[in-house]
């Protein structure tokens, strides 16, 4: 036998393409296109099907960026196709090589029923399955003429600059081009024929060349071919699907691997367009969906994201109780039990919590159901935190894609226990398939077998199928493959079912799973800890006004009887928890998006600054004293934490302030600080321990500037390659002594470099061991990296990062390529490097991004670089990235231990207040260690007028602690993260006001707590 494959691989290709797919709608008919320009942004449904209709014809070009046209669509059915299957064909001007990221459409029935959504793979409406015959058809159709942001498969041709990412900077060009308006009989025979012959191809190509079985299926195909008139396919199809028959009968081999297909849709919250669209995007998509369960017996699709069913009841409210009943039927399955999916870097741990409970709320509230699985494919690594919030709140396994992007490292494992921080482990599930947009096609699954790396000890993975992002989810087409894979030799099993299903099998069958321990770092996507820092901002800043609205009118409500704002906090909570979306928070979407986030985060502070400000008032009551609130767990300046007292004077030596050798010596009894006639740190001596804590050699606030190209994904990413050159920023414009006085003293720099400024205050204050820097940044600069570097005197084998509800240990080595590849990491509100008995804490207000290297010592030894990220200047997706005006704060602790750093993290992020007023307030909950730290003080949700407090162990060691309610208290036990009661519910003994417990290390505890 010679080798012909070749030339019947071009014939199979050929007429594939140019004879059977268009034979699949062998006769049809031009419909009548009537079209409307709606002004503006998107009207609501009954206005477009209302409005001017005037006639327009295929080949018109339409759809201005971000604009929406609405189309009228009427025909007739040709009375000889009665008895035939019927569709109209809505071709907007699709590229079909992309589903999604360009125009979409949904339609509607004159009475405004939404019908289906139409996009580049999925352009068909039925009209009749028969068709009677001579039925008047007319269909309206709002279409959505959304720019492509980016194309192409690889490189810098999918990164091109654009202005595109604002409907500011748009322009009004048309885009699009109606392509195709028809009535057309729908061909099930040689539809049919094409997916047979489709997955046999896709089966043979992936079978080993010199198998039997790749040349059987060649030949049946050919035979098929041959048995097939090219003229006449219609006619003929049935014939050759009658040669494939055997070859797609034959069962798999009883060891196959086993493939759990779940139909999904992945649709970013936001990204290449703003929040309004991805509400148009969910909606379509979800119809599509509907419209398949309800004809296709046999197909289950699992939807993540709470916050987008909450968009299509409120759009579509017809349309979600199709979904309320499909999810009765256990066939439409919400996963995920988060609001979004979240970043899980940068959200704090409050807010992380918060994704769980007003994620699985809402399943609970709409459809009785507890989601079990934790749905994170997409976002950009996953926190040490999150095994531990995912047992919390009730779920039991977690689904992660986004590993296989790692830049250096492949990850180990495609089933795993992940152990978290504090110990808690979850079953976890990576698919082999690489994708979560998989379209079922044989070289996807047979990646998927051959890339599993549990081999021997488990037989099963999961493929997500689906277009994302408004590529209409999944497809017929799609459906048709996966019927055909069931049971076919050669290929793995497929089953279409619901994720809890594979989930409970896999377990079962791999119990023993291999445990991953710690952050699941992705080695990808660095830059997001840094890009779009007004976003991160905002969300650092939203994160703990909710803190201070919740406990300030928690405690007024508590001791006073005044209103608890509910409904309003929960509408701000749910606006925070969207920006939270792993493509707005990271900042990495178009400008559009973060442009409305800076929005939404100064009506928020306005808001909840109303909040806290009433609360406080009415806490304080009437009178001219200054009485200063502290919502830190943690006291300070003489005001215990979460209460208020009078003002106290600074206590601890004056602050002397002297010239130098061209700079200035600030110290205060505890510090030594000197800063150079360049206004950097070069000396921070720590007068308590007689030891320097900067580097000889070295400096403190030094700004570096590098240049910043990644090789792809611009926001996304910054390469290694960055740090090969470097410009050490040490030039000063200004160098003065601000202020002296007994409380304070402080330093300002004023630099110039590019088309940027930067203005800093380094303040040395009364009896405190920080420096502070305040920096002020107007940045003009395009693809560079700022960093603020210190060179410390400080021999640490390892960094300590704050991350939600405790903190990591990376080491300062590159011994390995793992620990190479974290050149770029995430702290929260800080970051200590330590010694054996001593160390050095840098805290901040708003930064996330970090790095730390080694430095050698003259002499011998090693010193440590400590780096903060402050901005970067990306051009795609938004080329004016963070252009314009930033402020940081940073407080650098010489001789601080885990427990400085706790402190002095709140404390920068919650400034005392002050309010006129006669009355000091006791604290509504104190713990007597300050180990275990209250993170969140409210009442509970279900408006009993419970208290309810969630703590934690933040120091990494075992801790016993008593909390004292400054209220009566009737009952107390723990809860979930949802305030209910579980498996692991303590009722404590209540005698009098105080509790007593005992956490490990790291543990989150909340606590219920019924006043008396």
């Amino acid at each position: 036998m010679h080798d012909d494959r070749k030339l019947v691989e071009d014939r199979i290709f050929r007429i594939l393409v140019e004879r059977i797919r268009p034979a699949v709608y062998p006769e049809s008919v031009p419909a009548r296109i009537e079209v409307w320009h709606a002004p503006g942004e998107p009207v609501p449904v009954a206005e477009g099907l209302s409005a001017q209709y005037r006639e327009a014809t295929v080949g018109q070009m339409w759809g201005p960026p971000w604009a929406t046209m609405w189309c009228r669509v009427t025909g007739e059915v040709p009375a000889a196709w009665a008895g035939r299957t019927v569709e109209a064909v809505i071709d907007l001007g699709f590229d079909a090589s992309m589903a999604g990221f360009q125009c979409e459409g949904m339609v509607y029935a004159p009475d405004g029923t939404v019908i289906k959504g139409l996009s580049p793979r999925n352009s068909w409406v039925r009209i009749g399955a028969p068709a009677a015959g001579g039925e008047r058809v007319e269909l309206y159709v709002e279409a959505a003429a959304n720019p492509t942001i980016f194309g192409g498969t690889a490189g810098a041709a999918m990164f091109r600059p654009t202005h595109l990412g604002h409907r500011d900077t748009a322009g009004d060009a048309p885009l699009y081009r109606i392509s195709r308006v028809a009535l057309a009989v729908y061909d099930t025979e040689v539809a049919d024929l094409g997916a047979d012959i489709q997955v046999a191809v896709q089966l043979m190509r992936e079978l080993p060349e010199t198998g039997s079985r790749r040349w059987e299926i060649l030949r049946a195909v050919e035979r098929a071919l041959d048995a097939l008139d090219v003229h006449d396919v219609p006619g003929t199809a049935a014939a050759a699907r009658a040669e494939l028959a055997d070859t797609l009968a034959r069962p798999a081999h009883a060891s196959a691997h086993r493939i759990s297909a779940v139909g999904h849709a992945h649709i970013d919250s936001a990204w290449l367009w703003p929040t309004r669209e991805t509400v148009r995007k969910v909606t379509r998509t979800v119809a599509n969906v509907v419209d398949l369960l309800e004809h296709n017996p046999d197909f289950v699709f699992a939807m993540s994201q709470a916050q987008q069913l909450a968009w299509v009841k409120e759009r579509a409210p017809e349309l979600f109780a199709r979904v309320a009943a499909q999810v009765a039927a256990g066939r439409f399955v919400p996963v995920g039990g988060m609001w979004v999916e979240s970043d899980t870097n940068l959200p704090g741990g409050e807010a992380l919590a918060r994704q769980f409970v007003h994620g699985k709320r809402f399943f609970l509230d709409e459809f009785g159901l507890e989601t079990e699985e934790v749905w994170l494919p997409d976002s950009f690594g996953y926190t040490a935190a999150l095994p531990q919030l995912v047992a919390q709140s009730g779920s039991r396994w977690f689904l992660t894609q986004k590993i296989c992007w790692n830049q250096i490292n492949k990850f180990p494992h495609h089933t795993f226990w992940w152990e978290g921080l504090d110990g808690t482990r979850v079953f976890t599930h990576f698919p082999p398939v690489d994708t979560y947009n998989s379209e079922l096609t044989g070289a996807e699954l047979a990646h998927a077998e051959r890339n599993f790396a549990e081999k021997g000890g488990a037989t099963r993975s999961m493929v997500p199928f689906g277009y994302g992002d408004g590529g209409g989810g999944p497809t017929r087409e799609m459906l048709a493959r996966a019927a055909r894979l069931r049971d076919l030799e050669g290929s793995p099993r497929v089953a279409v079912e619901a994720p809890a299903e594979f989930f409970r099998k896999a377990e079962a069958e791999y119990p023993h799973a291999p445990v991953w321990s710690g952050e699941l770092y992705l080695e990808l996507h660095r830059g997001t800890y840094t890009s779009q820092a007004r976003t991160k901002q905002g969300n650092r800043r939203s994160e703990h006004l909710l803190r201070e609205a919740e406990l300030w009118a928690a405690t007024a409500a508590v001791r006073h009887g005044a209103e608890y704002p509910y409904d309003e906090l929960d509408r701000i909570w749910k606006t925070v928890l969207l920006n939270q979306f792993h493509d707005i928070l990271p900042g990495s979407s178009i400008a559009w998006v973060h442009r409305e986030a800076e929005r939404d985060y100064a009506e928020i502070a306005v808001r909840l600054t109303e909040i806290i400000d009433a609360a406080q008032r009415r806490l304080a009551g009437a009178g001219a004293d200054t009485v200063v609130f502290n919502a830190a767990p943690h006291a300070r300046d003489g005001v215990a934490g979460l209460g208020a007292a009078a003002a106290a004077q600074p206590s601890g030596d004056p602050v002397l302030a002297e010239p130098a050798d061209g700079g200035f010596v600030l110290a205060n009894g505890v510090l030594r600080v000197v800063v150079d006639g360049n206004g950097l740190l070069r000396s921070v001596y720590d007068l308590a321990a007689g030891r320097e804590a900067i580097a000889p050699g070295s400096s403190g606030n030094l700004l570096q500037l590098h240049p910043d190209v990644p090789n792809n994904w611009d926001a996304w990413d910054v390469d290694r390659h960055y740090r090969n050159t470097v410009t050490d920023l040490t030039a000063a414009d200004k160098v003065v002594l601000e202020s002296t006085g007994p409380d304070r003293a402080a330093v300002t720099v004023v630099r110039t470099f590019g088309l940027s400024t930067v203005r800093q205050r380094l303040t040395v204050r009364a009896g405190e061991r920080a420096i502070e820097i305040d920096t002020e940044v107007d940045w003009h600069e395009t693809e560079k990296f700022l960093k603020l570097a210190f060179g410390l005197d400080v021999a640490a084998e390892r960094s300590a990062a704050e991350i939600q509800f405790g903190h990591v240990h990376r080491p300062t080595h590159v011994n390995t390529s793992w620990e190479a590849a974290r050149f770029e990491i995430c702290a929260h509100r800080w970051m200590l490097l330590a010694e054996s008995g001593y160390g050095v804490a840098l805290a901040n207000d708003s930064t996330y991004g970090h790095d730390v290297a080694r430095i050698p010592l003259d002499g011998g030894g090693f010193g440590t670089l400590l780096r903060a990220s402050l901005l970067r200047a990306p051009r795609f997706p938004d080329p004016d990235t963070d252009h314009g005006v930033h402020r940081f704060r940073h407080a650098l602790i010489p001789g601080a231990d885990v427990a400085a750093a706790v402190c002095e993290g709140y404390r920068i992020n919650l400034p005392v207040r002050e309010v006129a007023g006669a009355n000091a307030v006791a604290p509504l909950l104190t713990v007597d260690n300050p180990a275990v730290v209250i993170e969140s003080v409210k009442l509970a949700d279900d408006r009993s007028g419970d208290v309810v407090v969630r703590l934690y162990e933040a120091h990494g060691g075992r801790a016993r602690a008593r909390l004292t309610a400054g209220f009566p208290l009737a009952a107390a036990r723990s809860t979930d993260l949802l305030e209910r009661e579980w498996a692991r519910t303590e009722h404590y003994g209540v005698g009098g006001s105080d509790i007593e417990m005992a956490l490990r290390p790291f543990e989150i505890r909340t606590l219920r707590l019924s006043i008396g």
